[in-house]
């Protein structure tokens, strides 16, 4: 039996944990930033850009509405929720202290109107009234955010209600924020667009979103500011140019201005001198490897997903890629069993390494074709040996 294996080009994958490595010797350490912490990663492959205390555990306050948001177009992604749907308010809604859109009590108000009101104007009400008509009261709907949080894997985090207004054990982090933002984006595209908005208009009362990086950057269409005293000026952001999208948390600065400045430091850091390439898609054939004992000859093999990668400017021309791969592979074998690993390398560094997976199952031949084979690996051992 005559077997080929043929090398093709190679893929990996969109990374929804963060990656870091040490930097490289063409990029320049990252600004000096005055916040208690922060992090600057890469959307697309997850890579770390910059970071001080990205898991020290603060008070987010209005940052916290990013979980309700994430909760709220959890429901309505399932059907449980719709933007036309209409919310009776509570008094408990209505009376709810910090920054409010003016919702009336027993008045009736659309869900987009108060997820507008929530992200916008970022009214403490309107969390209480989408938390009540969601779960039936704040304390369930915490429990919902605390539910989803363990899903996406922020473990820094810990919610007790929907607004962000002080409470014991209410906290996040900035690796955790930026987790959730990039949920966010994911899992929601046809709603991350509120994020975006500038201004927002309720019972004739204009608010303007208290992003500053929404009027001063064209490029940043997102996300949220937060303030107490005991939390200082945070703020979370995103920005996207010429295809590179990034995500920033910077928790704990002095002022409005300076979560703003420190915050585009950062931005401008990570466009300048970073580039995002998305190296492969997902499920492409990339390797096509002799299968012995099965009822084709050859196995197509992959990655289970996209391939972002996140390198320093100007250094594209110098990746390179390798595979880790079995002499011998035998049927039967399921599809998106792993096979191997691949590596992408820069300068010598590995940047990614994952898993190369089958992407079809290889159903395991006859008797004759099993013997004839077996005969083959015999033989090709004595070979292999020389």
């Amino acid at each position: 039996m005559i077997k080929n294996t043929q090398l093709i080009t190679l893929m990996a994958s969109l990374m929804l944990s963060f990656t870091t490595w040490a930097q490289l010797d063409s990029t320049p350490e990252p600004p000096k930033i005055n916040a208690s912490s922060y992090l600057l990663i890469d959307y697309h492959s997850g890579r770390v850009l910059a970071a001080d205390n990205p898991h020290l555990q603060v008070e987010p306050a209005s940052i916290t509405k990013m979980m309700t948001a994430y909760v709220v177009f959890s429901e309505i992604k399932s059907g449980n929720l719709a933007l036309d749907d209409m919310i009776t308010i509570s008094e408990k809604a209505w009376r709810t202290g910090g920054s409010k859109m003016f919702i009336e009590v027993d008045k009736q108000v659309r869900v987009e109107d108060l997820i507008r009101g929530m992200i916008i104007q970022s009214g403490n009400d309107a969390c209480v009234a989408l938390a009540e008509h969601i779960a039936g009261s704040e304390e369930v709907f915490a429990n919902m955010m605390n539910q989803h949080a363990n899903k996406l894997g922020m473990k820094d985090s810990s919610f007790r209600n929907a607004t962000g207004l002080p409470a014991e054990g209410h906290l996040v982090s900035a690796h955790d924020v930026a987790t959730l933002g990039k949920a966010l984006i994911a899992e929601f595209p046809d709603l991350y667009h509120f994020y975006a908005e500038k201004e927002f208009t309720f019972n004739k009362i204009k608010q303007h979103n208290r992003n500053t990086l929404l009027y001063r950057d064209p490029t940043v269409d997102g996300f949220k500011t937060g303030h107490t005293e005991a939390a200082g000026y945070c703020l979370a952001t995103s920005a996207m140019r010429n295809g590179m999208r990034l995500i920033n948390v910077v928790m704990g600065t002095e002022s409005e201005k300076a979560r703003a400045d420190e915050s585009q430091k950062l931005l401008n850091y990570g466009f300048r001198f970073y580039e995002t390439h998305k190296l492969y898609n997902a499920g492409d054939e990339r390797i096509q490897s002799e299968i012995w004992k099965g009822e084709e000859e050859t196995l197509s093999i992959g990655l289970a997903e996209d391939l972002f990668i996140t390198i320093p400017k100007g250094s594209y021309e110098q990746l390179e890629a390798n595979v880790d791969l079995p002499n011998i592979m035998t049927a039967p074998i399921q599809q998106g069993t792993q096979l191997g690993t691949l590596n992408i390398q820069l300068n010598g560094q590995v940047l990614v390494q994952k898993p190369l997976v089958a992407l079809a199952t290889a159903e395991q031949a006859g008797w004759w074709s099993r013997s004839m084979d077996g005969i083959g690996l015999w033989f090709k051992s004595f070979g292999d040996d020389e």
